[in-house]
């Protein structure tokens, strides 16, 4: 494929000018592999029982930074374990300190609403005025 040899003496080697795509197309293959293995990791996998909204979904930003809230009042900060006492200074390290970052709450459905608003306050001292309530989305509800 690189080059081609004459048959007899001589050191005179002829240059062959085909592209050789082969690598090419290995390491194209191995990104594909590795992207199909990292998707998946790339979400949260805190299990709720999110309630259901009719509300038009709004665009979802790139990097979203998601604190769920379990039935048990356990915080988490994409899938890491947090106390509310740590809030801030995990979301601070989360969002590289940008406090107009909004944060996106998913709270279980039988979590009681004066405990939701303890962890909403606990957000707006950290700094944190931006929050976005997530829920399920309903289809054709109203």
């Amino acid at each position: 494929m690189g080059m081609q040899l004459k048959e007899g003496g001589g050191d005179d080697l002829a240059e062959n000018s085909e592209i050789n795509v082969t690598p090419f197309i290995d390491v194209m293959l191995v990104l594909l592999i590795i992207f199909m293995v990292a998707a998946p990791l790339a979400t949260v996998d805190v299990k709720l029982d999110l309630p259901a909204s009719s509300a038009k979904p709004a665009k979802r930003p790139d990097k979203p930074i998601y604190l769920s809230i379990k039935e048990d009042n356990s915080l988490y900060v994409g899938n890491e374990q947090v106390t509310l006492e740590r809030l801030g200074s995990v979301l601070d390290l989360a969002t590289e300190g940008d406090k107009g970052t909004t944060i996106f709450v998913r709270g279980d459905t039988a979590l009681e609403y004066g405990n939701l608003m303890e962890i909403i306050d606990g957000l707006r001292s950290a700094g944190y005025l931006k929050i976005g309530l997530v829920g399920l989305e309903t289809v054709g509800a109203q």
